[in-house]
């Protein structure tokens, strides 16, 4: 049964290619053409929304970061939300809830912020190692433990998203698949819990786009 539970969420083949990964670019289309044309509500919006993000993650970031250096946050924070929001309309695959995405987008934002920070702070990364006012006895222990943390960012970051995202969906799938076999007083009772669980699924789509691009600000600015 948890085989089969799980295959909702199997990328499908058709002519020997996954198409349904294609999904991942739907919010490119999301945006309509009067975006670029004339001033609209949903532009309003769009701007409130990333003057918001660029002024909390260029607090986040610091003074250190190069001029525009927000905008690769912000466009991850946007792709991963549409993405999830995308995920929850029927018949549409949800890409974030696979670690071969969710890693694909961390593990290279780590790797160039590991090289960033080796190459230019070098004193910096290795003074990270070991926190202030450590007892001496203590260093190597704290190096180690500070390298495991540091190399396991990118599959927390990966992990989580793909998690939460997963989480919800199999709890919408559990509940609309006792439909069929439930009384009729009890369906609308059902209908009412999966609207529920599905607002809840919505705002859990937004706040995980935040703490990704969040901790990956966060990890940026450690290398600077």
């Amino acid at each position: 049964m948890m085989a089969n539970l799980f295959s909702i969420f199997d990328p499908s083949a058709n002519l020997g290619l996954p198409l349904n990964w294609i999904a991942i670019f739907i919010g490119l289309f999301a945006l309509p053409w009067t975006f670029w044309v004339e001033s609209n509500r949903f532009q309003k919006l769009f701007s409130i929304v990333t003057n918001q993000l660029h002024g909390e993650f260029k607090t986040l970031v610091g003074t250190s970061g190069a001029q525009g250096h927000t905008l690769v946050f912000i466009s991850l924070f946007l792709f991963i939300l549409f993405n999830n929001l995308f995920g929850l309309t029927p018949y549409v695959f949800t890409a974030s809830s696979h670690l071969a995405m969710t890693l694909t987008l961390s593990l290279p934002l780590w790797v160039s912020f590991m090289i960033y920070g080796w190459i230019n702070h070098a004193t910096h990364m290795l003074a990270h190692l070991v926190p202030l006012g450590t007892p001496g006895i203590l260093m190597p222990f704290m190096v180690l433990i500070e390298t495991v943390s540091n190399v396991i960012r990118p599959g927390t970051l990966a992990v989580r998203l793909a998690a939460n995202m997963i989480a919800g969906h199999l709890l919408l799938v559990l509940l609309g698949n006792q439909g069929p076999s439930i009384s009729s007083s009890l369906l609308s009772f059902l209908l009412i819990t999966q609207v529920l669980l599905l607002t809840l699924e919505s705002a859990v789509a937004i706040i995980q786009s935040y703490v990704f691009a969040v901790l990956a600000t966060l990890y940026s600015s450690e290398v600077n």
